[in-house]
């Protein structure tokens, strides 16, 4: 039997897009969800094989996964869902991949190494745009710079955002930030730090974020001090700084639910994806001052998400993958982003 693999959120705006873009390749996932409507419609348009369960659904999810080889999974906030999901694929010796960038996740992943290793399946959380191009950025500068123990990294987006994305950002907002330091992670105030960061052309300043790759770059590179920034439009920034005060009410189960309803549904079109990119930016230094700098232009992050997803499931599904918790970085290399048309690195 040919190998397989089953997208699951697959009628969330990224799922979907996913399932494009596979379609497109020649490829035929099985899809997969809770919204048995939503589900069997999206399949039935493009004559997939479907399969409905919530992730509460033990006997039905072990159904669901007995032949497949891969799970990529896509229904967020995966902070309540990749666990589940995750255990699922370990009961029945299945590949895990999902597209999340929080860092709960990624530590929680990074714990069930040996369980992985032993049912001789690969765990790998942010197979898309959270962690992909930031991990490989990441390994590269160390790679540069091999004795650096401070690790800088950044980007900017000009794109819009999901409504997925925008509930797991609504979701974190009383959380504040978090960088490694020392090699362990630690709660730093919401947008703690800004800088002025140069992306090639376009001068910006950063606020400080709790990204993925707080997680991720860790298990990459061994860098013990790594901040991540982005760049955000006034008004949200507004917002963090005032979740540094109100965190506590934002995170409020009634106030957190009245934002979430107000996200709208969908996410950017295809013309604004098409117009869109990615611009990313790093810096590793070491004790004695050395310090190397690169940069980063990929395609939009959507976009992004959704071939560097496919490219990591088709290679574990010819057989390149290696058991146990692993970074896309760790596990493919500092080059696996450049393999994504549209991604180029240049070096400072």
């Amino acid at each position: 039997m040919a190998a397989n693999f089953l997208i699951y959120g697959a009628n969330g705006y990224t799922g979907e897009l996913i399932t494009r873009y596979a379609i497109e390749r020649g490829m035929r996932p099985i899809l997969a969800g809770r919204n048995a409507i939503k589900i069997e419609e999206l399949a039935k348009k493009d004559h997939l094989e479907y399969r409905v369960f919530s992730l509460d659904e033990r006997s039905r999810m072990d159904d669901a996964l007995k032949d497949i080889d891969v799970v990529l999974h896509c229904a967020g906030p995966f902070s309540l869902t990749a666990r589940p999901m995750v255990e699922g694929c370990l009961r029945n010796k299945k590949h895990y991949t999902d597209i999340t960038g929080e860092i709960q996740v990624f530590e929680a992943m990074a714990k069930l190494d040996e369980q992985a290793r032993e049912a001789g399946v690969m765990i790998m959380s942010g197979v898309g745009f959270d962690v992909v191009p930031t991990d490989c950025l990441a390994l590269h500068l160390k790679n540069r710079l091999p004795t650096a123990t401070y690790l800088t990294l950044a980007f900017y987006g000009l794109g819009g955002l999901s409504h997925g994305t925008q509930a797991t950002m609504t979701m974190n907002v009383g959380s504040g930030g978090a960088i490694r330091k020392d090699g362990k992670i630690i709660r730093v105030p919401a947008a703690w730090k800004s800088r002025e960061i140069d992306f090639g052309g376009k001068t910006k300043k950063a606020v400080g974020i709790p990204w993925g790759d707080v997680a991720t770059a860790w298990y990459s590179t061994g860098i013990p001090n790594i901040e991540v920034y982005t760049v955000v439009p006034p008004s949200n920034l507004r917002l963090l700084k005032l979740s540094r005060y109100l965190g506590w009410l934002l995170a409020a189960k009634p106030v957190n639910e009245y934002l979430q309803k107000q996200i709208p549904a969908g996410g950017p079109s295809d013309e604004e994806r098409a117009k869109g990119k990615t611009l990313l930016w790093g810096e590793a230094e070491d004790p004695n001052g050395n310090r190397v700098e690169s940069r980063m232009t990929a395609p939009e992050g959507y976009t992004l998400t959704a071939l560097a997803a496919l490219n990591i499931v088709q290679k574990i599904l010819d057989g390149n993958f290696s058991p146990g918790y692993q970074t896309p970085a760790k596990a493919y290399g500092a080059d696996l982003v450049l393999e994504i048309e549209g991604v180029t690195r240049q070096d400072a």
